[in-house]
């Protein structure tokens, strides 16, 4: 089902999610397909549907830092780059301290973390608070930032908010903080410097 960018797709959206369906959705890098973080069945539909090597690690999106940080705990520095520049393009690699969410995502005890800086997807997040967030795709394609091509050449989610083309869309940059040391494990919107300045 294709359905708008408004306040009743986005509730549409949201029962999807709450109910253990997959959503496609605008972020403020690429289209992202997500899901409940905790429903194992609906993370198993996604590896399935972008046939994903299940070794490959998803990230989580959140509303805020508050939301984050009810399941993942921020170092001096991680609580630095998150207050600079979330919403944004900064995805953080932090410590997990939810077993649930442990659990259902097969993760060791690290998971990636981002508050993306888009109202179509802070409005989903609002109502769900807390969404997987990959890339809407098949593995080993390229990531799209137009709702058209996603449309086309991709399918098996449930429910599509279609907000056009993502203008100026570019990768986040993933971050890592490691025995106080500072490490990016992709470069993308937020250059090395800017991050660096903060320490």
């Amino acid at each position: 089902m294709i359905v708008a960018c408004d306040p009743d797709g986005i509730k549409l959206a949201a029962i999807t999610v709450k109910k253990g369906g997959l959503v496609v959705f605008p972020t403020d890098t690429v289209y992202g397909i997500g899901c409940d973080p905790r429903n194992q069945k609906a993370i198993e539909a996604i590896y399935r549907i972008k046939k994903r090597d299940e070794s490959k690690n998803l990230p989580v999106l959140g509303y805020s830092k508050e939301e984050i940080s009810k399941i993942a705990i921020f170092d001096k520095i991680s609580n630095k780059i998150a207050d600079r520049f979330w919403p944004g393009t900064v995805t953080l690699v932090l410590k997990l301290k939810d077993r649930e969410i442990k659990e259902s995502m097969n993760l060791d005890d690290r998971i990636a973390l981002r508050v993306p800086n888009h109202p179509c997807v802070l409005s989903l997040l609002k109502e769900c608070k807390l969404i997987v967030g990959t890339s809407a795709n098949y593995s080993g394609n390229p990531p799209s930032s137009d709702s058209k091509e996603i449309l086309k050449n991709f399918s098996g989610f449930d429910v599509f908010l279609d907000g056009g083309r993502i203008l100026n869309s570019n990768e986040s940059t993933i971050v890592e903080i490691v025995e106080g040391d500072l490490k990016i494990l992709r470069t993308g919107k937020i250059t090395k410097t800017e991050l660096t300045s903060l320490l």
